[in-house]
């Protein structure tokens, strides 16, 4: 009875360092989306020598960007909530 104790212990470590891991990967991939996502809206606004078309790549670039960006902090959430619990 010890062991299945000790298992179920194990297992809900296992289960937050996993979390705690999750959750540093998505913060990561959170501060590099919005990183990338400011980069191309610099682009988008004209403030370097791109062409018209880049600049209007480098604007639905940020668009993509900002959506990762609030993917990864929505996971990343997810993931600090289960390693609480």
């Amino acid at each position: 009875m010890a062991s299945t104790t000790n298992t179920t212990t194990s297992g809900g470590i296992a289960d937050t360092i996993s979390n705690a891991t999750s959750y540093v990967t998505e913060t990561v991939k959170e501060f590099t989306s919005s990183a990338s996502k400011e980069g191309n809206k610099e682009v988008a606004k004209g403030h370097t020598d791109a062409s018209l078309s880049e600049r209007a790549s480098a604007g639905f670039d940020a668009i993509g960007d900002k959506i990762e960006e609030k993917g990864h902090e929505g996971k990343a959430e997810a993931h600090k909530e289960a390693a609480k619990h």
